[in-house]
């Protein structure tokens, strides 16, 4: 019964680093089938050489077989950075050349709309294989989806590059009242999860940043302007506030969750 557990326990362990990374479990496996129990501090050198393993693979070896399945890193530069080094740790940054084209089209668009803003990616897609999940997200699988971070001011009323929460996902702009609630709509029609993201921000960083609609706007209209973006969510309540009508602008269904700490683009 005890090495029934261990093993369950082991598999867990694999199945929760390839649902967070892709590549994760593959390489705790394999280290877990060649590393010898009978060494010295088995654990601590067993955690050390993961560490090394992965972290190797993930900036040396990844990035160059991505390709071979249509997909490519998108590459912090003057214009577009992660919301957070996590992104870019467990492999969530990977999309079709398509994808990093027109962001970067979107990126330099608000670049000279307001100087030294930058646009800010959450998750975006795994680097292999199509149909392969990246949870929580139901459709980031096919290199063609990336999650965009709002803009804020900041205590001086300034717009900056700076995010409220860690991971970017979480800090909702709530509707005010008199707005359409969808959110109110979805959970009462027992969609539990719908603002399940609130438990996910990894801390608030930065509480004192609002929403700048204008900035905010000025994103979204972009993001409608490029010709190679199909679909767009954002809620309701956000997408009539900021005044931008478009048909790629959809609802995203109430089994998804609340979209008003993020714009998720997608490519035709």
């Amino acid at each position: 019964m005890k090495i029934v557990l261990k093993i369950g326990f082991k598999i867990l362990i694999a199945i929760i680093l390839t649902l967070l990374t892709q590549i994760g479990g593959f390489i705790y496996l394999i280290l877990e089938l060649t590393i010898k129990r009978t060494i010295k501090n088995y654990r601590i050198i067993k955690s050390g050489v993961f560490i090394v393993s992965y972290l190797m693979t993930t900036f040396m070896a990844v990035p160059y077989l991505a390709p071979i399945f249509g997909r490519e890193k998108i590459q912090n530069n003057d214009f577009i950075e992660a919301c957070s080094l996590f992104t870019i740790v467990c492999n969530r940054n990977y999309v079709t050349p398509e994808l990093n084209t027109t962001i970067l089209n979107i990126s330099k668009t608000i670049h000279k709309k307001h100087s030294g803003i930058k646009l800010v990616y959450l998750d975006a897609n795994f680097p292999f294989i199509n149909g392969f999940p990246l949870p929580p997200h139901l459709s980031h699988n096919d290199g063609k989806k990336v999650d965009i971070s709002f803009i804020y001011t900041n205590e001086n009323k300034k717009i900056t590059n700076k995010k409220p929460a860690v991971l970017g996902y979480g800090i909702y702009e709530d509707p005010n009242q008199g707005e359409y609630d969808q959110i109110k709509i979805c959970k009462k029609k027992g969609y539990w999860q719908y603002d399940f993201a609130k438990y996910l921000t990894f801390g608030i960083i930065n509480n004192q940043l609002k929403l700048s609609e204008k900035a905010t706007k000025d994103l979204l209209l972009a993001i409608v302007n490029e010709q190679n973006v199909g679909k767009i969510f954002i809620e309701p309540h956000l997408k009539n506030r900021l005044g931008v009508q478009s048909s790629k602008i959809r609802f995203h269904g109430c089994q998804a969750v609340r979209h008003d700490d993020h714009i998720h683009l997608q490519l035709k």
